[in-house]
Protein backbone atom coordinates (compact mmCIF):
# COMPACT_ATOMS: atom_id res chain seq x y z
CA UNK A 1 0.00 0.00 0.00
CA UNK A 2 2.70 2.51 0.89
CA UNK A 3 4.56 1.68 -2.18
CA UNK A 4 1.88 1.95 -4.18
CA UNK A 5 1.12 5.58 -2.97
CA UNK A 6 4.73 6.41 -3.47
CA UNK A 7 4.78 5.60 -7.65
CA UNK A 8 1.50 7.83 -7.35
CA UNK A 9 3.42 10.78 -5.66
CA UNK A 10 6.50 10.08 -7.95
CA UNK A 11 3.87 9.95 -11.12
CA UNK A 12 2.23 13.21 -10.35
CA UNK A 13 5.40 15.00 -9.22
CA UNK A 14 6.80 14.02 -12.67
CA UNK A 15 3.42 15.55 -14.55
CA UNK A 16 3.92 18.42 -12.83
CA UNK A 17 7.77 18.95 -13.91
CA UNK A 18 7.02 18.04 -17.36
CA UNK A 19 4.12 20.64 -17.29
CA UNK A 20 5.99 22.92 -15.75
CA UNK A 21 8.82 22.56 -18.56
CA UNK A 22 6.15 22.26 -21.32
CA UNK A 23 5.03 25.99 -20.21
CA UNK A 24 8.36 27.22 -19.61
CA UNK A 25 9.69 26.01 -23.20
CA UNK A 26 6.37 28.30 -24.37
CA UNK A 27 7.30 30.90 -22.99
CA UNK A 28 10.45 31.39 -24.65
CA UNK A 29 8.56 30.40 -27.55
CA UNK A 30 6.30 33.58 -27.16
CA UNK A 31 10.06 35.09 -27.50
CA UNK A 32 11.38 34.56 -30.63
CA UNK A 33 8.34 33.10 -32.53
CA UNK A 34 8.14 35.70 -35.63
CA UNK A 35 4.37 37.02 -35.96
CA UNK A 36 3.04 35.66 -33.18
CA UNK A 37 0.19 37.59 -31.29
CA UNK A 38 0.84 37.38 -27.45
CA UNK A 39 -2.10 37.77 -24.94
CA UNK A 40 -1.48 40.70 -22.48
CA UNK A 41 -0.60 38.48 -19.74
CA UNK A 42 1.77 36.77 -21.59
CA UNK A 43 3.78 39.93 -22.45
CA UNK A 44 3.77 41.21 -18.89
CA UNK A 45 5.78 37.40 -18.00
CA UNK A 46 7.94 37.91 -21.07
CA UNK A 47 9.25 41.55 -19.62
CA UNK A 48 9.47 40.06 -16.33
CA UNK A 49 12.66 37.96 -17.32
CA UNK A 50 13.77 40.27 -20.79
CA UNK A 51 16.73 41.81 -20.05
CA UNK A 52 16.43 45.61 -19.10
CA UNK A 53 18.14 46.80 -22.02
CA UNK A 54 15.35 44.72 -24.66
CA UNK A 55 12.15 45.92 -22.20
CA UNK A 56 9.47 48.16 -23.71
CA UNK A 57 9.49 51.95 -22.86
CA UNK A 58 7.72 55.54 -23.18
CA UNK A 59 10.80 57.26 -24.45
CA UNK A 60 9.20 60.19 -22.34
CA UNK A 61 10.95 58.27 -19.20
CA UNK A 62 14.25 58.50 -20.75
CA UNK A 63 14.07 62.01 -23.01
CA UNK A 64 10.68 64.19 -21.90
CA UNK A 65 12.57 66.57 -24.57
CA UNK A 66 11.27 64.46 -27.37
CA UNK A 67 8.35 65.69 -29.14
CA UNK A 68 5.83 63.63 -30.02
CA UNK A 69 3.22 63.98 -33.00
CA UNK A 70 1.93 59.54 -33.01
CA UNK A 71 -0.39 59.94 -36.10
CA UNK A 72 -1.52 56.51 -35.48
CA UNK A 73 -3.25 57.81 -32.41
CA UNK A 74 -5.03 60.37 -34.39
CA UNK A 75 -6.84 60.50 -37.68
CA UNK A 76 -4.46 62.61 -39.26
CA UNK A 77 -2.64 59.67 -41.02
CA UNK A 78 -2.89 57.74 -44.64
CA UNK A 79 -5.90 55.17 -43.25
CA UNK A 80 -7.94 58.42 -42.12
CA UNK A 81 -8.62 56.26 -38.61
CA UNK A 82 -7.26 56.11 -34.90
CA UNK A 83 -5.25 53.34 -34.47
CA UNK A 84 -3.90 53.62 -31.17
CA UNK A 85 -5.53 53.93 -28.10
CA UNK A 86 -2.67 56.55 -26.60
CA UNK A 87 -0.20 58.95 -28.17
CA UNK A 88 2.63 56.86 -26.70
CA UNK A 89 6.24 56.09 -28.22
CA UNK A 90 7.33 52.77 -26.86
CA UNK A 91 10.69 51.26 -28.03
CA UNK A 92 13.54 48.99 -26.37
CA UNK A 93 15.33 50.46 -23.97
CA UNK A 94 18.44 50.28 -25.61
CA UNK A 95 16.74 51.66 -28.88
CA UNK A 96 15.22 54.62 -26.76
CA UNK A 97 18.29 55.51 -24.97
CA UNK A 98 20.31 55.83 -28.56
CA UNK A 99 17.33 57.89 -29.24
CA UNK A 100 18.06 60.04 -26.79
CA UNK A 101 21.49 60.23 -28.05
CA UNK A 102 20.59 61.86 -31.09
CA UNK A 103 17.99 64.49 -29.82
CA UNK A 104 21.15 65.21 -27.28
CA UNK A 105 23.58 66.14 -30.71
CA UNK A 106 20.87 68.04 -32.05
CA UNK A 107 20.17 70.02 -29.54
CA UNK A 108 23.88 71.39 -29.71
CA UNK A 109 22.41 72.61 -32.92
CA UNK A 110 19.11 73.94 -31.77
CA UNK A 111 17.42 71.75 -33.38
CA UNK A 112 15.49 68.56 -31.50
CA UNK A 113 13.11 65.26 -32.80
CA UNK A 114 9.71 65.31 -33.71
CA UNK A 115 8.71 61.39 -33.56
CA UNK A 116 5.82 60.45 -35.58
CA UNK A 117 5.75 56.14 -34.95
CA UNK A 118 7.56 53.89 -32.84
CA UNK A 119 6.64 50.60 -31.44
CA UNK A 120 3.63 49.42 -33.21
CA UNK A 121 1.53 46.34 -33.09
CA UNK A 122 1.11 43.47 -35.61
CA UNK A 123 -2.79 43.61 -35.57
CA UNK A 124 -1.99 47.67 -36.77
CA UNK A 125 0.22 46.30 -39.29
CA UNK A 126 -1.64 43.80 -40.52
CA UNK A 127 -4.72 46.64 -40.93
CA UNK A 128 -2.20 48.63 -42.75
CA UNK A 129 -1.49 45.63 -45.41
CA UNK A 130 -5.03 44.83 -46.19
CA UNK A 131 -5.32 49.26 -47.66
CA UNK A 132 -1.96 49.12 -48.98
CA UNK A 133 0.04 46.15 -49.76
CA UNK A 134 3.22 47.31 -50.63
CA UNK A 135 6.45 46.04 -48.44
CA UNK A 136 8.20 49.19 -49.60
CA UNK A 137 5.70 51.46 -47.61
CA UNK A 138 4.24 49.24 -45.06
CA UNK A 139 5.62 45.66 -43.77
CA UNK A 140 4.00 42.04 -44.43
CA UNK A 141 2.42 40.61 -41.45
CA UNK A 142 3.35 37.35 -41.98
CA UNK A 143 6.70 38.82 -41.64
CA UNK A 144 5.95 41.30 -39.25
CA UNK A 145 8.12 44.80 -39.22
CA UNK A 146 10.99 46.34 -37.22
CA UNK A 147 8.07 48.77 -35.71
CA UNK A 148 6.43 45.63 -34.60
CA UNK A 149 9.62 44.68 -32.71
CA UNK A 150 9.88 48.34 -31.10
CA UNK A 151 12.80 48.77 -32.80
CA UNK A 152 11.96 51.74 -35.40
CA UNK A 153 10.80 55.14 -35.61
CA UNK A 154 9.39 57.52 -37.54
CA UNK A 155 11.01 60.79 -36.99
CA UNK A 156 11.67 64.83 -38.64
CA UNK A 157 13.79 68.09 -37.43
CA UNK A 158 12.51 70.60 -35.64
CA UNK A 159 13.90 73.76 -35.16
CA UNK A 160 13.57 74.79 -31.00
CA UNK A 161 13.93 78.11 -31.00
CA UNK A 162 10.27 78.37 -33.47
CA UNK A 163 9.34 74.73 -32.65
CA UNK A 164 8.12 74.47 -36.05
CA UNK A 165 9.16 71.05 -38.24
CA UNK A 166 12.53 71.80 -40.77
CA UNK A 167 11.26 71.51 -44.37
CA UNK A 168 11.68 67.97 -45.50
CA UNK A 169 11.15 66.33 -49.01
CA UNK A 170 7.44 65.31 -48.21
CA UNK A 171 4.91 65.05 -45.21
CA UNK A 172 4.73 62.36 -43.09
CA UNK A 173 3.25 58.85 -45.12
CA UNK A 174 3.83 60.08 -48.27
CA UNK A 175 4.08 57.00 -50.40
CA UNK A 176 5.30 58.19 -53.57
CA UNK A 177 9.34 58.09 -55.04
CA UNK A 178 9.69 61.93 -53.61
CA UNK A 179 10.00 60.35 -50.04
CA UNK A 180 12.58 58.24 -51.18
CA UNK A 181 16.05 59.16 -49.92
CA UNK A 182 17.72 59.51 -53.44
CA UNK A 183 14.87 61.57 -55.37
CA UNK A 184 16.85 64.05 -57.03
CA UNK A 185 13.70 66.88 -57.41
CA UNK A 186 14.18 68.30 -53.98
CA UNK A 187 15.22 71.91 -53.44
CA UNK A 188 18.69 72.20 -51.87
CA UNK A 189 17.79 73.13 -48.25
CA UNK A 190 15.22 70.45 -47.90
CA UNK A 191 17.43 68.28 -49.07
CA UNK A 192 20.49 69.30 -46.55
CA UNK A 193 17.77 69.05 -44.03
CA UNK A 194 17.19 65.23 -45.36
CA UNK A 195 20.71 64.48 -45.23
CA UNK A 196 20.81 66.35 -42.17
CA UNK A 197 18.47 64.18 -40.09
CA UNK A 198 19.98 61.06 -41.92
CA UNK A 199 23.51 61.53 -40.37
CA UNK A 200 22.48 62.42 -37.21
CA UNK A 201 20.39 59.28 -36.66
CA UNK A 202 23.45 56.91 -38.48
CA UNK A 203 25.97 58.50 -35.47
CA UNK A 204 24.07 56.60 -33.00
CA UNK A 205 22.84 53.36 -34.60
CA UNK A 206 20.27 53.63 -37.28
CA UNK A 207 19.63 52.92 -40.89
CA UNK A 208 17.61 55.08 -42.81
CA UNK A 209 14.88 53.07 -45.39
CA UNK A 210 15.85 54.19 -48.26
CA UNK A 211 11.91 54.56 -49.60
CA UNK A 212 10.74 57.05 -46.53
CA UNK A 213 12.84 60.18 -45.33
CA UNK A 214 11.38 60.14 -41.80
CA UNK A 215 11.83 56.14 -41.53
CA UNK A 216 14.97 54.19 -39.23
CA UNK A 217 15.74 51.53 -37.98
CA UNK A 218 18.00 50.60 -34.58
CA UNK A 219 20.95 48.26 -35.80
CA UNK A 220 20.39 44.99 -34.31
CA UNK A 221 16.43 45.17 -34.33
CA UNK A 222 16.79 41.12 -35.15
CA UNK A 223 17.28 40.56 -31.54
CA UNK A 224 13.86 41.79 -30.32
CA UNK A 225 10.65 39.68 -31.13
CA UNK A 226 7.44 40.88 -32.63
CA UNK A 227 4.85 41.63 -30.04
CA UNK A 228 1.39 42.29 -30.84
CA UNK A 229 0.56 44.35 -27.52
CA UNK A 230 -1.58 47.41 -27.36
CA UNK A 231 -0.35 50.68 -26.13
CA UNK A 232 -2.38 51.29 -23.78
CA UNK A 233 -1.49 47.90 -22.04
CA UNK A 234 2.50 47.91 -22.01
CA UNK A 235 4.02 47.73 -18.37
CA UNK A 236 7.18 49.95 -17.91
CA UNK A 237 10.08 48.01 -16.54
CA UNK A 238 10.45 50.56 -13.73
CA UNK A 239 7.00 48.51 -12.90
CA UNK A 240 7.11 45.30 -12.89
Amino acid sequence: MKNSFLLLLLQRSIVLILAILIFAIYINFLQIKVGITQPIFIHNMVQSKTPEWARLVDIKTINSEIILDIRYATINNFLNQKLYPVAKCALRKEVAEKLSQVQADLKTIGLGLKVYDCYRPLSVTKKMWEVLPDSRYVANPKKGSRHNRGAAVDVTLVDLNTGKELEMPTEFDNFSEKAWRNYSGNKLEVQRNSELLAEKMKKYGFEPLITEWWHFDAIGWQKFAILDVPLDRITEFQKI
